[in-house]
């Protein structure tokens, strides 16, 4: 999660505190490390570059899939019983 203070040096310039509710612990650390990054961009635009180039700045685009009908979830089929 500080991964964006030390690719900026910016470490000791700010106290962050945050609660996250929700997937699991990479999945969250990953939303905060992106939200971090977002945040210094808009405190400083010059940062940009070098945290795009480290990859703090792009979404992770992967979502839970819906669920379908007549299934248990999304891809979870019922049980094959052959008599």
């Amino acid at each position: 999660m500080r991964q964006p203070f030390e690719a900026t040096q910016s470490a000791s310039r700010f106290d962050v505190s945050v609660k996250t509710e929700g997937g699991g612990v990479t999945g969250q650390a990953g939303a905060v490390r992106h939200g971090i990054a977002r945040a210094l961009v808009e405190m400083d635009e010059s940062l940009k570059s070098i945290l795009r180039q480290n990859g703090f700045l792009t979404r992770d685009p992967r979502e839970k899939e819906s669920k379908k009908y007549g299934r248990k979830r999304a891809r979870k089929r019922f049980q094959y019983s052959k008599r």
